[in-house]
């Protein structure tokens, strides 16, 4: 893919976004058929012990008591 063909705004909104969240190494991933984004904080992703889905629809993935990656769900929606 050249790169004129890449919607850069799309990528600097992501990065703006993510000046706001706790400094930390993350691993993202968007699932256009699912319509989901992953956002995982250890690479490879660890298995969530438990997990718990917010009013807004983000599933929040935990190992033990350590939030571990978050899941957006309906992302084109938003």
């Amino acid at each position: 893919m050249a790169l004129t063909q890449v919607n850069v705004d799309s990528y600097l909104k992501v990065a703006k976004a993510l000046q706001t969240v706790e400094p930390r190494p993350c691993w993202m991933m968007f699932d256009a058929e699912a319509d989901l984004f992953y956002i995982n904080f250890y690479e490879p992703a660890r298995p969530a012990t438990d997990s718990e889905v917010t009013d807004d629809d983000v599933v929040i993935r935990y190992a033990d008591n350590e939030v571990i990656g978050l899941t957006i769900l309906s992302v084109s929606q938003r």
